[in-house]
């Protein structure tokens, strides 16, 4: 994903679209570290990243409470057709189209809510979100939090 620098006031910043954010599972108040590498995640608010990947789970496990499998499935492909318009691809991705594509519930419930390398990995790239209102989205990090 290309970013522009740009004058804000006095300073310089860019701006980082809605669905990267809400993709890396952050928001206000979040911290970004500068590294040689580029632009990356930094500590969420003091939780761990194994508390990171819990919260993301809890998250999913609500979705899957709430929604059918053919809900699921659609919305991934809708914010995967909408983001790679928008050219933020990641390759959890390519991943994420294909277990959605095939239809297999066991697998796509597998890498939502599995406790293994390859569900944890998946988690940190959620192709589900904006199924869940904010409001329970900011009361399971409330929790997560606490």
């Amino acid at each position: 994903m290309k970013l522009i620098i740009r004058r804000i006031g006095n300073s310089l910043g860019v701006i980082i679209p809605k669905t990267a954010l809400d993709a890396g599972g952050l928001g206000d108040g979040d911290a970004l570290e500068l590294t040689e590498r580029g632009i990356q995640a930094g500590a969420r608010r003091g939780l761990s990243h194994q508390a990171l990947d819990e919260l993301k789970r809890s998250i999913a496990l609500a979705v899957v409470r709430q929604f059918t499998p053919r809900e699921i499935r659609a919305q991934i492909l809708a914010n995967l057709h909408r983001w790679r318009g928008q050219g933020a691809w990641v390759s959890a991705y390519d991943e994420w189209q294909d277990i959605a594509n095939r239809g297999d519930d066991g697998e796509l419930f597998a890498a939502m809510l599995g406790r293994d390398d390859t569900a944890t990995r998946l988690r940190q790239s959620m192709a589900f979100i904006g199924l869940l209102a904010q409001e329970e989205v900011r009361r399971l990090r409330e929790e997560a939090a606490a």
